[in-house]
């Protein structure tokens, strides 16, 4: 297993803004790291994902609001969420593929909670 450490969750009001990050420890090759969500009831979807090479994935419903950037030295990506709305409410997991077995590992979750 691939220990991640996440943080940057909590309680915000609308139009509020966030910034989330997941580390990974650096002996590990990274493909890719990102975040996914899942509201109550709701499957995990993708919210926005980097690759080792920069490549970037977005969900539409958050392009132009969120920006997620990777360190690869540091095996560390941000997710900055701004102009959050209550639709964003959900537990944010990173995620992370390694580059050799191709893999996936994910976080135990960060609850953000957007406010009307």
């Amino acid at each position: 297993q691939v220990p991640l450490v996440e943080s940057g969750g909590g309680l915000v009001q609308a139009g509020g803004s966030l910034r989330l990050s997941c580390a990974a420890p650096d002996r590990y090759s990274m493909y890719s790291m990102g975040w996914y969500r899942q509201a109550p009831g709701k499957q995990r979807d993708l919210v926005a994902a980097v690759t080792s090479g920069g490549s970037t994935d977005y969900a539409d419903s958050v392009k132009g609001r969120f920006t997620i950037t990777g360190d690869n030295g540091k095996n560390t990506v941000y997710l900055q969420m701004n102009s959050l709305k209550p639709e964003d409410t959900a537990v944010y997991y990173c995620n992370v593929v390694l580059s050799r077995p191709r893999v996936n590992y994910w976080g135990q979750g960060t609850q953000v909670t957007v406010s009307s």
